[in-house]
């Protein structure tokens, strides 16, 4: 029985740590794209709207 608990714990583990990997994957390609759509178009930066002062700024990753 010990060992039934230790693997399904292992399982979780190697579970959770796949999910955070597809995370972090996923997170790295959308940023990798928007990098790209700048390149591509000249820019320098993305602009957002600062909900308090109505202001742009360049977004900061």
């Amino acid at each position: 029985m010990p060992n039934l608990f230790l693997l399904l714990i292992i399982a979780l583990v190697a579970w959770l740590g796949y999910r955070k990997f597809l995370a972090d994957a996923e997170k790295l390609a959308r940023q990798r794209e928007r990098v790209r759509r700048e390149r591509e178009a000249g820019a320098q930066g993305t602009l957002v709207k600062d909900p308090a002062t109505g202001e742009y700024r360049v977004k900061q990753d």
